[in-house]
């Protein structure tokens, strides 16, 4: 909807330059403003977002589950569109946010899915070392688990950002927002490893010298990639699991808590903005809930 195309182009420089978020992030903003375009499109309602009212948004909520979109999904949408309008109110294009009222649908807590020690080694043992690719797989898995690292920020992870005789790493994470990481002596091995052994053998693309994991061709690897090999590997591996790079962030996360870190030290080594979302890893530690209701429970007596 024409109408539309230069608010939403307003929206998208303010997430770039303003709020510095990454590409992914700012496409999945659009993508969620962009559903209530085709909405209004499709209703043939000719409006541009100053006179969006919340009866359009009750409609629009009960066309996108006829889709069949999820209440997460939804609910995703709703945040989306909730910052639209929160970037329209800041430049006065309109004076009353109707996304204020307008409910979102109920969402249950959903456990992130965790690996324990035992299927995090079952996966590193199933890695062919004899390729030089597989070492530095190796690597990348020991980074993620150890780190607790998003993959982007694996794969942006810089040489010149190590700083080992510190403990530490340097990791830029969402919104370009720097944090130091503690970095233990096994991903520091299999790092030095790498990048002593065999990152030398590769040819390095310009642009990309400073870049620590790298493709057979020399340029930076992508998250798909990542996604790609750790998928391969567990079906190698027998793991039912469906996991992804992500899952060693959360079994990173979910250890330290088990083991009784404090949840701020967490916070800050995730790079989580709000508590809340790292008081999540408290309600998975299963075996003490189990030894609990062992222990304290009559019929176990």
């Amino acid at each position: 909807m024409n109408i539309w195309n230069s608010y939403i182009n307003g929206f998208k420089a303010y997430l770039q330059f303003e709020k510095s978020l990454s590409v992914n992030s700012i496409e999945a903003y659009l993508h969620d403003v962009t559903k209530i375009t085709q909405f209004l499109d499709i209703q043939g309602l000719v409006i541009g977002p100053e006179r969006l009212e919340l009866h359009h948004l009750q409609s629009f909520l009960k066309w996108i589950t006829g889709l069949g979109m999820s209440a997460r999904t939804q609910a995703r949408v709703i945040s989306g569109l909730r910052a639209f309008y929160r970037y329209l109110i800041l430049e006065t294009v309109v004076q009353i946010d109707p996304t204020e009222l307008l409910e979102s649908p109920k969402i249950g807590l959903k456990l992130p899915v965790t690996l324990n020690l035992q299927e995090i080694d079952q996966l590193i043992g199933k890695l062919d070392l004899s390729k030089p690719e597989e070492q530095r797989n190796k690597a990348m898995l020991e980074t993620l688990y150890g780190c607790g690292l998003r993959v982007s920020e694996l794969v942006s992870l810089k040489i010149s950002n190590l700083f080992f005789d510190d403990g530490f790493i340097k990791v830029t994470g969402k919104g370009d927002k720097e944090r130091l990481v503690p970095i233990g002596n096994i991903a520091q091995t299999e790092i030095l490893y790498y990048l002593s052994s065999l990152r030398p053998h590769v040819p390095v693309k310009k642009g990309y010298e400073d870049i620590i994991f790298l493709n057979r061709r020399g340029a930076g690897l992508s998250r798909v990639m990542v996604f790609t090999f750790i998928k391969r590997l567990a079906l190698t591996a027998g793991i039912k699991k469906k996991i992804s790079p992500h899952t060693f962030r959360h079994s990173f996360a979910t250890h330290l808590v088990e083991g009784g870190a404090d949840l701020r030290a967490v916070q800050e080594m995730l790079g989580h903005e709000s508590i809340t979302t790292t008081e999540i890893y408290t309600h998975l530690d299963r075996d003490y809930l189990r030894s609990t209701i062992i222990q304290y429970h009559p019929r176990n007596s």
